[in-house]
């Protein structure tokens, strides 16, 4: 599968395309008669890839994840290390979201209570 056919099958934005390529972490690409094809492994790698970027990791995060993966088993507390801290920075962002809606719904809460 080329680049754009896997950009526009699986909806993966190009600039993630190119920064999978420019790590070098497409171990089964090939490169062939100048066109990228992918294989099923690569499109698994950009799945991972994209969920990470999803949930708020940014790119060189996403690359030392991969890497880390890409390196075996024996990675996994690392990964999971990093997986929790996104975790944890993904429930204090909640907990503050809860903070402003109680503070807007006390603010609504007057604006009806009060007399004209």
């Amino acid at each position: 599968m080329t680049k754009e056919e896997a950009s526009k099958r699986y909806q993966i934005p190009m600039e993630i395309l190119d920064m999978y390529e420019r790590w070098g972490l497409c171990g089964a690409v090939k490169q062939i008669m100048g066109v990228w094809q992918y294989d099923d492994q690569d499109l698994e790698h950009l799945s991972t890839i994209m969920a990470l970027h999803d949930i708020g990791f940014a790119p060189q995060e996403v690359e030392r994840y991969m890497r880390l993966l890409l390196s075996g088993a024996d990675t996994a507390a690392e990964r999971l290390r990093m997986l929790e801290t996104r975790r944890s920075a993904a429930l204090d962002e909640i907990h503050l979201k809860e903070k402003q809606l109680q503070r807007l719904d006390y603010l609504r809460y007057q604006m009806r209570t009060q007399k004209p």
